[in-house]
């Protein structure tokens, strides 16, 4: 009887010890904002939580970065059993394990789907509601997709520390974030792709150092000719590192919420990086504003965005 009360205490204190150590980080974050529709994709053909597909995703290939991930695509940490695609060899529980490699993103996310749905050791899963992540972590650690003892609790504490639950109630999924995801890989190097962001009815990139509109325009599949008459700029202009870049055209006001709320113009502002900070397209805030087109912009002026 004291052993047990032992073993309960130490696992609480283990249990406490990994969600102490559990905290927001820019890296999962971003690989969220890059995948959860594509997760939401794959919930809604194969019955697997967005939450734990996304949770799995983020554990298994630390937010994209790991060794498995960049050079194959395995975002997962499927080994080659039962597999005749492309392989690829990584020290795991022995040293040169075999591993499966993927074109893309698209195509490790779907083999996940497959390799769960497909088999019957996880096949008492699918009886669980899509909503019950801890339902789902439990099993998938039960039913031995990995060693670590502590496997479900992790998935557990990164679903509720990310609000990844949110996406087992969704019932769509933006196509565009799906293609975008799909990129290859390799295609972008060892940085990955560009987080994609929703804002004011379009899409964005923050840029990066040495990005050019051909490069985002090739890595997001788009026309870098429209993407720089979005963003209201030449073909050709360099872009800085920071910069909002656009992949739709803007809008001709701010979203609704700053209707009541006028921007204050900040030293180093100008007419333009306001209207990219409002999504909003730069002869419009003029028009709002009934001011001429060369008007000499103040800091302290209010402008109206909406």
């Amino acid at each position: 009887m004291m052993n047990r009360i032992i073993f309960f205490m130490m696992s609480i204190v283990v249990s406490l010890s990994v969600s102490a150590q559990m905290k927001k980080t820019q890296n999962y974050q971003d690989y969220i904002y890059q995948y959860k529709d594509l997760a939401i994709y794959e919930m809604l053909r194969y019955k697997v939580p967005a939450s734990i597909t996304l949770a799995q995703g983020l554990l298994e290939s630390s937010a994209g970065k790991s060794e498995l991930c960049r050079k194959g695509n395995n975002h997962f940490g499927i080994k080659c059993h039962g597999w005749t695609g492309a392989k690829t060899y990584h020290d795991d529980d022995a040293a040169g394990e075999c591993f499966r490699a993927y074109k893309d993103a698209l195509e490790s996310y779907e083999d996940h789907s497959k390799f769960l749905v497909n088999s019957q050791r996880y096949k008492r899963l699918f009886k669980l509601s899509r909503t019950d992540y801890k339902g789902w972590a439990q099993g998938l650690k039960d039913c031995g997709y990995a060693t670590n003892p502590q496997y479900a609790t992790k998935l557990i504490q990164i679903i509720e520390l990310y609000d990844l639950n949110v996406y087992d109630r969704a019932n769509s999924y933006d196509r565009f974030m799906v293609q975008h995801s799909a990129t290859t890989q390799t295609e972008r190097g060892s940085t990955g792709l560009h987080p994609i962001h929703v804002f004011n009815k379009n899409y964005y990139l923050i840029a990066r150092k040495g990005d050019t509109f051909k490069s985002i325009g090739e890595e997001t599949e788009l026309s870098y000719r429209k993407i720089a008459k979005y963003n209201e700029r030449k073909k050709k202009d360099s872009i800085e590192e920071g910069e909002i870049i656009y992949l739709k055209k803007k809008q001709k006001r701010a979203p609704k919420q700053y209707k009541n709320h006028p921007h204050v113009v900040q030293p180093g502002e100008s007419m333009y990086s306001i209207a990219q900070r409002y999504g909003m397209r730069v002869k419009y805030l003029y028009k709002k504003n009934k001011l001429p087109l060369d008007y000499d912009l103040k800091v302290g002026d209010k402008l109206r965005v909406y």
